[in-house]
């Protein structure tokens, strides 16, 4: 029983790290990424679809994202959506494909992008800390209900505790890595 409360928690925590790198991935950095565009989705035909599935995406330089549709009449609409996003990238279309051209980041735009990942950041360690608490509920039921001593629910606790620091370590680390990343001329 206690094994399975700690099978979730560490499932959930895992989770938590992974939506923390999606978030991470989707924030931009000076350099062109596909990912950025993940978050944009476009109306076709009455689906809101992401990008990447209706268009090659590429990156010819550092700098530059390609994106040329399958599709070619959803040139206009795929541009509207991207003018409409939270990118702050201007797309230029030629008719055949749509450019977005990434400008060097300022060092204010840099410190906003910071503070959103420190946001990310605390939303994860938020989840971290849920599952844990989740957890910690489970055992106390488990001992209040005498199923389990009062020496195990200690234990499963401090368990649970140490699983709690391995991720938020992880997720520290992980901020910094971004952090650098973005601040990085």
């Amino acid at each position: 029983m206690v094994d399975d409360i700690m099978a979730q928690a560490e499932e959930r925590m895992m989770k938590a790290i992974e939506s923390l790198g999606t978030n991470f991935a989707a924030v931009r950095t000076g350099r062109a990424n596909a990912m950025v565009l993940d978050r944009i989705k476009v109306d076709y035909y009455g689906v809101p679809t992401p990008i990447n599935q209706m268009a090659a995406v590429k990156t010819p330089d550092a700098h530059m994202l390609v994106i040329e549709p399958w599709d070619k009449s959803t040139l206009s609409t795929i541009e509207q959506a991207i003018q409409q996003s939270d990118l702050g990238v201007q797309p230029s279309n030629d008719g055949s494909v749509i450019r977005l051209p990434f400008p060097a980041l300022t060092e204010e735009r840099r410190r906003e992008l910071v503070k959103q990942c420190k946001n990310y950041t605390e939303e994860a360690r938020v989840a971290v800390r849920n599952a844990r608490r989740d957890a910690n509920t489970a055992i106390e039921k488990l001992k209040k209900d005498s199923e389990i001593s009062e020496d195990d629910a200690k234990r499963a606790e401090t368990e649970s505790q140490k699983l709690t620091d391995s991720y938020v370590a992880q997720i520290e680390d992980a901020f910094k890595k971004k952090e650098a990343e973005v601040m990085e001329i």
